[in-house]
């Protein structure tokens, strides 16, 4: 419990006490929008590295020269804890946004945040609105922001990994469009950190994986047509050789 109170006080001290420097981004980035973005992302790596280490996570990155230098890219990854955003974040090369839920955006000076990360908030019951949230991402992408979604819509709550929702096919329209690769990632551990025994918070190792890019015109028809389900299964081959070397630990 101790470990939970001293990562909500720390996030709650942080919003408040990051006022000023959010109105010092805000006014950077009315004259340089890269700028105010770079140096954003640099305090939220910096704060979530933080909580990681607070909270007793250690983390083993792999793949990460398999992420493309040349090109913004749509990370895709499994979703099954909070701590997924804080592992993603603090090992991506470069500018990176998450598409986050509608309801994130209730939330004042956390929501500041995000947009300026370059967060986009989907509501995933209007239609009409989740299609504006993919076509930002395009652009973003197309500008050279990366984009990250977990393609199952909320977090699985399985006893495994392996136990993923289904991709929602949409989710990838935002590679398919842009015409930028898609990078599957895998994590294991994260839900060990904290959802797997609400509310205590203990340590675990977490593994990160950035998988091979797929390029989603390249696909087989087949495959094309359902590109979610495909990176799914590419991701889930990922988990499973995650899973047996995780055996071999105990």
């Amino acid at each position: 419990m101790i470990r939970f109170i001293l990562v909500a006080l720390s996030v709650i001290l942080f919003l408040i006490f990051s006022i000023p420097i959010l109105i010092v981004e805000w006014l950077i980035g009315k004259k340089d929008p890269d700028k105010k973005s770079r140096q954003s992302l640099a305090v939220v790596q910096f704060m979530f590295r933080y909580l990681l280490r607070l909270s007793g996570v250690k983390v083993t990155v792999r793949g990460q020269e398999r992420i493309p230098k040349d090109t913004a890219v749509l990370y895709v990854g499994n979703h099954r804890s909070y701590f997924d955003i804080l592992v993603g974040y603090t090992t991506v090369p470069g500018l990176t946004g998450f598409v986050a839920k509608k309801e994130m955006n209730r939330y004042l000076l956390l929501r500041d945040w995000m947009r300026n990360v370059n967060c986009l908030f989907l509501d995933r019951k209007d239609i009409k609105a989740g299609l504006k949230t993919i076509l930002e991402g395009i652009e973003k992408v197309k500008s050279g922001i990366s984009i990250w979604i977990f393609p199952e819509g909320t977090r699985s709550r399985g006893e495994s990994e392996l136990d993923m929702l289904e991709f929602k096919e949409g989710s990838l329209k935002i590679a398919e469009k842009s015409g930028h690769p898609v990078v599957p990632v895998a994590i294991t551990g994260t839900a060990e950190v904290f959802e797997a025994h609400l509310p205590f918070i203990r340590p675990s190792h977490v593994i990160i994986e950035y998988g091979e890019p797929i390029y989603i015109k390249q696909l087989e028809p087949s495959q094309r047509k359902f590109a979610g389900e495909y990176t799914r299964e590419v991701i889930r081959g990922m988990l499973e050789k995650q899973l047996e070397e995780r055996k071999t630990w105990r």
